[in-house]
């Protein structure tokens, strides 16, 4: 079963899936949404063999597939997972469907055509799937650029109050950071002897001026991607405008491309640049972990609310990729799945409350929890995950990413813990304002708020409590599967683990 070409067949799939579902009649929108939903499951069982047969400990690059494309470029269509990849390939694979069932009627409210609507969401899939299992430099960032169209009409053309500016201004913020790295990916080709595949590339010896410049160009990028500070603000506009079901999978996973290619390219291709720049980034990083934390303290809006906080979470991985630590690396990819979880959740339910009040303004609700008891007490738990509260998955992740850190770095280490204090207070407000506290009188007037979660509602929700709770107490299967892949990049930058001190080895021998 390892030769069997997963990673093409899963990129593929979605796109035919989105082809036959965009040809659908507009009259039967029921249908549209059935082939779509059954059209994710079966990526996502897919998916689930693939994880079966990753070997853990066998070869870093998995499921290798390689096909001519561009002969005289040197490009070709190379697919290969290592365990970071595997991870996020999983997290894409879980959330579809899910993401699917959660905005069953969400294309039906904005008055545009269902099928249109569902076949984005496959596209997006295929897209976003792309980006991860690709090998060859070119192809990357052919996916990276191309994974813009689908989010740009789901936002443009399904989403909110602003939308037409949140699109634009998500897309044009994408595209200069796909300009930064196109520049890159030209020189990168030149002096790596005409060639993008990733293993190739990595063997090339590149002068300290050009690494460093090669470098710039593809962080740019990355950080506009995911975003970082400075660069963050088309999220808030961008979540804020989208579906939530696209939301979702905007801040759950397209984002994360920025902190996977840091991960994948800006370290093992050029390490020694990754090791001058690191203190600028750990710095943009802790600034990003604070600054948008207050953002979110103030936030009126519960889905830029959220999109703030995302934005502070991805502080926290950014710290842990340029620590340099196994332990810290391990917890940023760890982070990138569980803030997937966590924030996709949280953005899900967000809209389950928006969709029934018809505002996502804080202060238009007021006691919810007393008319849907089950949608406030799921929108708490999401809450606190997103905090980070120890049992649930993301506090395996910033504790690792927090522990590892303070190995080598214990300033940075302590100015990103004051984010878990922000946190708790940004999710608290939230929850307090919206759920709790006195009865908003004008809430008992609209139908929307006399029902609680429904049959289909609760089935989106219950899986990512479940894996949430689960990975926040046995989250082995997966450092399993993340590990030897951090072990092997922090080879690629050249950076060992600090050893133990002399009291800390006399300590434990005792």
């Amino acid at each position: 079963m390892s030769d069997f070409p997963f990673l093409s067949v899963l990129t593929v799939a979605p796109l035919v899936g989105a082809v036959v579902v965009a040809f659908l009649p507009r009259s039967r929108p029921t249908l549209a949404k059935q082939v779509a939903l059954g059209w994710s499951l079966l990526v996502l069982a897919l998916s689930v063999v693939m994880w079966v047969t990753f070997q853990v400990g066998g070869d870093r690059f998995q499921f290798r597939e390689s096909y001519p494309w561009i002969p005289n470029w040197g490009v070709n269509f190379t697919f290969a997972a290592d365990g970071i990849a595997l991870v996020m390939l999983m997290l894409i694979a879980v959330l579809v469907p899910l993401v699917i069932l959660a905005s069953w009627h969400d294309a039906e409210a904005s008055k545009r055509s269902v099928p249109v609507y569902f076949a984005l969401l496959l596209v997006l899939e295929c897209t976003m799937i792309g980006v991860f299992a690709a090998a060859d430099v070119f192809l990357f960032y052919v996916f990276f650029e191309v994974m813009l169209v689908p989010m740009y009409f789901l936002i443009g053309s399904y989403g909110g109050h602003q939308r037409q500016y949140a699109a634009v201004k998500f897309f044009l913020y994408s595209l200069v950071g796909g300009l930064f790295m196109l520049a890159a990916v030209i020189g990168l080709w030149v002096v790596g002897g005409k060639t993008f595949d990733w293993v190739a590339l990595s063997q090339v010896d590149i002068s300290t001026g050009a690494e460093r410049w090669l470098f710039l160009g593809f962080f740019v990028a990355f950080a506009i991607k995911a975003p970082f500070f400075p660069f963050h603000t088309w999220l808030p506009d961008a979540g804020g405008a989208a579906p939530a079901g696209a939301a979702a999978l905007l801040v759950g996973v397209l984002d994360k491309v920025g902190t996977f290619g840091i991960l994948r390219y800006c370290l093992p291709l050029f390490p020694d640049a990754a090791q001058w720049f690191a203190p600028w980034a750990l710095a943009l990083a802790v600034i990003g972990i604070i600054y948008a934390a207050l953002l979110a303290v103030g936030q009126n809006d519960l889905k830029r609310l959220v999109s703030y906080t995302s934005i502070a979470h991805f502080g926290f991985i950014g710290v842990g990729i340029f620590a340099f630590t196994t332990q810290a690396g391990t917890g940023a990819v760890l982070y990138m799945v569980n803030h997937g979880l966590a924030t996709g959740l949280l953005f899900l339910v967000v809209g389950m409350l928006i969709a029934r009040r018809g505002s996502a303004l804080v202060s238009d609700f007021g006691g919810a929890g007393k008319l849907v008891p089950v949608l406030a007490g799921v929108l708490f738990f999401a809450g606190l995950a997103s905090l980070a509260l120890p049992g649930t998955a993301p506090f395996v992740s910033e504790f690792l990413v927090l522990i590892g850190t303070f190995t080598v770095n214990k300033p940075v280490a302590v100015i990103a813990t004051l984010g878990i204090i922000l946190a708790a207070a940004y999710v608290l407000w939230m929850v307090q304002r919206t759920t709790q506290g006195t009865l908003n009188p004008a809430l008992t007037e609209i139908d929307g708020m006399k029902r609680d979660l429904n049959l289909r509602e609760k089935v989106v929700v219950a899986p990512l409590i479940a894996l949430i709770v689960v990975l926040g107490f046995y989250p082995k299967p997966v450092t399993d599967v993340i590990n030897p892949a951090i072990q092997a990049t922090m080879q690629d930058v050249g950076r060992t683990d600090p050893a133990p001190s002399v009291d800390t080895v006399q300590e434990a021998s005792r």
